[in-house]
Parts: C-alpha cells; sequence; structure tokens
C-alpha cells in the first residue's frame, strides 16, 4: 500500500520559531525556495492559543509545500517596529503573514474558521508554483489505476488514507464506493456514499458513484439477453422489453447498444412509465465521464429528440 506522507519533512523543518536574528534567513530568504507563513503572536492572546494549532495542523497537512514561522512579538519588538515601517503594521495579533519571492502577498488579523485558512494557505502554495494537493492527487492518480487493473482492495486502502488527509475529498469517497461496487458490496458502497460530509454530497463524483450504484443494482436483477431480444423481435412496441433489454446490455458492458435502444424508446413514447427512458439515460451519462464518446453522442441525440 502506498504511505501517504512518506516523504514529508521533519515538524522542524516545517515549523519553527523565529527571531529578530534570523528573520531574514528563515522568513524572507526561505520564501525565495517556498512560501513561508508567518504567524505573529503573544502568550497573552487567547486567540492565539486557538490559532496556532490550526495553522500548525494545516501546514503539516501540506507536507512540505509551505513553512511556518512563529514570531512572539513580545519578544521581538524592534522586529514588529521595522515591518510597520516597510508598511505592514501589526495592529493586533494573531496576524498572519504569507511570503512569496521575499514579498508579503496576503495577510489576515484574527482568529479564522479551517475553511478561511485553507484558502489562505493553498493561494500562498500556489503563488509559490506549488502543488497544493500536498501529492493526493498523485495517490488518486495511482489508486485509480490500481482500481482499474482489478486491485481494487489496493485501491480503497489508498482511497481511504487520502480521506484520512484530506476528509471531504469527494473523489476518494466516490473511489472507495466503486471499490466496494466492483468487489459486489453495493450496501457497503451506498454506505460510503451516504456517510460523505454534506458540502461535498453534491459534488459531482458523488453523483456519478451514485448512479454507477444504482445501475449495479439493475445489473443484478437484468434478465437474460437472449429471451429479451426475442421478446422484442417479437414486438417491437413492447416498451418494457426494450427497457430491460437497455438494462440488460448495460450489466453485460455493451453500454452504447443500451443507449441506442433507450434513446429508441424515448423516440417512441418520451412519456412510457413517467419517462423512464430519459431517466436511464440521464443515469447511464452521470455514471460516465463527461468526455465519454457516448455521453458526447447520446447527449446530442437526446437533445435531438427532445427538441424536434
Amino acid at each position: 500500500m502506498l504511505e501517504l506522507g512518506q516523504n514529508t519533512a521533519p515538524a522542524g523543518d516545517l515549523i519553527y520559531d523565529v527571531t529578530e536574528a534570523n528573520f531574514m534567513a528563515d522568513v524572507i530568504e526561505a520564501s525565495n525556495e517556498v512560501p513561508v507563513i508567518v504567524d505573529f503572536w503573544a502568550t497573552w492572546c487567547g486567540p492565539c492559543k486557538t490559532l496556532i494549532p490550526m495553522l500548525e495542523a494545516t501546514v503539516t497537512k501540506a507536507k512540505g509545500a509551505v513553512k511556518l514561522a512563529k514570531i512572539d512579538v513580545d519578544q521581538n519588538q524592534q522586529l514588529a517596529a521595522a515591518l510597520a515601517q516597510q508598511g505592514l503594521p501589526l495592529q493586533s495579533v494573531p496576524t498572519v503573514v504569507a511570503f512569496v519571492k521575499r514579498r508579503p502577498i496576503d495577510m489576515f488579523q484574527g482568529a479564522v474558521p479551517q475553511s478561511q485558512l485553507d484558502a489562505f494557505i493553498t493561494k500562498a502554495i500556489e503563488a509559490g508554483g506549488g502543488d497544493a494537493s500536498g501529492g493526493l492527487d498523485d495517490a488518486l492518480a495511482a489508486a485509480e489505476e490500481m482500481l482499474a487493473d482489478g486491485a481494487f482492495e489496493d485501491a480503497a486502502q489508498i482511497f481511504a488514507a487520502v480521506i484520512d488527509e484530506d476528509p471531504a475529498n469527494a473523489s476518494a469517497y466516490a473511489g472507495m464506493a466503486r471499490c466496494q461496487i466492483t468487489a459486489g458490496e453495493l450496501d457497503q458502497a451506498e454506505a460510503v456514499l451516504n456517510g460523505v460530509p454534506v458540502e461535498i454530497s453534491t459534488a459531482a463524483p458523488i453523483e456519478a458513484a451514485f448512479a454507477q450504484l444504482e445501475l449495479a443494482r439493475q445489473a443484478a436483477n437484468s434478465g437474460p439477453l437472449d429471451e429479451l431480444k426475442a421478446a422484442l423481435t417479437a414486438d417491437e412496441n413492447n416498451h418494457q422489453a426494450r427497457f430491460d433489454l437497455a438494462q440488460a446490455l448495460h450489466a453485460a458492458g455493451q453500454i452504447e447498444e443500451a443507449v441506442d435502444h433507450l434513446l429508441d424508446l424515448f423516440k417512441r413514447d418520451r412519456e412510457w412509465n413517467d419517462g423512464a427512458a430519459k431517466q436511464q439515460l440521464f443515469t447511464i451519462f452521470d455514471a460516465l465521464p463527461g468526455n465519454d464518446p457516448v455521453v458526447l453522442n447520446g447527449r446530442r441525440k437526446l437533445s435531438s429528440l427532445i427538441f424536434a
């Protein structure tokens, strides 16, 4: 299994105290190599005690893409005065400043919610030309490749590790669900999807995984292809047989053929069974990548029929 963060720098290299003596070297010069977040704090400051652990955790999560320098303003009053002369007044603590390429690019004062802190640090990393994902994109790509190769258990371990690193990663939750679907554990897949944080519950990867789950449940109950084809040959207006055949074709991996039958059904009777053909088409489209030729061609043909 891939261990996320196995190349993470030691905490002492990423998070450190800075004084007037080493400010130029450990903040200004260091920001040439990697963005440096500077936290101006004081021992008597209540909000500082809340913010510092959040800063440390967020910087650690970035795995070396950014550093955190902490400066006690009471112990470094001359530095605070010098920064004020340079147009960077420290009117209150905590004050947090992002330095990139020797320049302050952004700042905030007071304790802020985690979402704002994440956005602040992401902006600094991206301004420095770094990867704000902290390597998670590489891990997701590796997991997707394993899943495509049938190694769904190994893929599931990586998706779980990504979720541990980023509990709001919609792609990781969707990947975990697809591992369960591949394993035939449909109830477990549904539990994974129902358990995603509310803020990502409508994200595209989650909706795609729900569509794939629905199609997997249909596949488990689909009828024999030969019998359904025979029923449709006997009566080409047997809409139920055509619909059931489309489901069976999809279950057999013949997705384009399934789409064609559903388009034919929609053309014959778009209102049949409360518009079941169109709804099934949307489910298939949602389950596939948006740039899949089956999706592009199917959506184009469906639009032509709708507006004919």
